[in-house]
């Protein structure tokens, strides 16, 4: 559960973020119900302490923006909820943000000095998708996953190799102390055209390098090491060569890669090595703009609202696939 304070668009207030971390903890990944069941315990003191902090009254609020889409429906319903009444207690409009705009904000938010056009490279536990982004219009998807996200994929592996949730970071960790050339993962859509991604085989592949070195003779320390940073090698490969193919074919110089993988390290180191190779910028907001805040959604919102448009929900740009809000 997340909120914020916002000063058109750009200027954060405050940043308030509680994380259900150690609720989820014990069952290796996110449980919806528990999810949906913490947020209405914490929603009415998150948004209290984002106030407070910002020295804001409630009644000094111009407008109210919410994430609306896509994500687990019953963690969606309270923030909607609270915010629709919220907004009418106050007498403000209120915007409903699809997340992956809020995501794309953090961009502009985090570094002013972007300018449209850029490329968005959007990926986090639930998305992997590459944007052009254009100055007061919706974003215009490039390619997108066709089965899990690459942050799902973290997730999954770090499962595998028992390194604990959230398995991003977990993942990252073991892989520092291990040969990222130890084991050849493949590089999964690299060989075909357009700009989607796809990481189930490299999930799959993963999967079959743990089963086969526990028959051989056990998953000791220096085999996690290894297959954790080989597995990040591939992911990092992917998501690098995927967005360099973008910038080339849309003619663009600016990159902004956003979500909770953004915080990679290795994805920073290779991707500034990339651009420094072809000649583009990158730009990545700071960790904490990385992962699910409130402040990017304030963002997305102003921007919506400065151009009129009161339905943030119909990007039907953002993705080939339909959500249920």
């Amino acid at each position: 559960m997340a909120a914020a304070v916002v000063r058109g668009g750009t200027e954060i207030l405050s940043s308030v973020v509680q994380g259900q971390v150690e609720v989820h903890e014990p069952y290796g990944g996110v449980v919806p119900e528990l999810a949906s069941r913490d947020h209405v315990r914490s929603v009415s003191a998150v948004v209290a302490a984002a106030l407070e902090q910002a020295g804001v009254a409630s009644r000094e609020l111009s407008a109210l923006a919410v994430t609306a889409g896509p994500g687990l429906i019953g963690s969606l319903l309270v923030g909607l909820s609270f915010g629709k009444a919220l907004a009418y207690r106050l007498g403000v409009p209120m915007v409903g943000v699809h997340h992956l705009t809020g995501h794309l904000a953090s961009a502009e938010l985090a570094d002013p000095s972007l300018r449209t056009p850029y490329l968005g490279l959007l990926t986090s536990g639930g998305h992997t998708a590459l944007y052009r982004v254009e100055a007061n219009a919706p974003a215009r998807l490039l390619g997108e996953t066709r089965d899990d996200a690459a942050g799902e994929a973290f997730d999954k592996v770090a499962k595998l190799l028992g390194l604990g949730f959230p398995g991003g970071p977990a993942v990252a960790a073991a892989a520092r102390s291990g040969d990222s050339a130890a084991v050849r993962f493949p590089r999964p859509m690299l060989d075909r055209e357009g700009l989607d991604f796809s990481f189930s085989g490299l999930k799959t592949a993963v999967a079959l390098e743990v089963e086969r070195r526990e028959a051989d003779a056990g998953l000791g320390p220096s085999d996690i090491a290894d297959i954790a940073a080989s597995f990040e090698a591939a992911a990092i490969d992917v998501l690098v060569s995927r967005a360099r193919a973008a910038l080339r074919a849309e003619g663009v110089a600016q990159l902004a890669v956003v979500g909770g993988v953004a915080a990679n390290r290795r994805l920073r180191d290779e991707m500034a090595s990339a651009a420094s190779q072809d000649g583009f910028e990158v730009s990545f907001p700071p960790a904490a703009l990385c992962t699910d805040n409130a402040a990017m959604i304030a963002a997305a919102g102003a921007q919506l609202l400065a151009r009129g448009d009161r339905h943030g929900l119909a990007l039907n740009s953002f993705s080939r696939g339909s959500w249920p809000l």
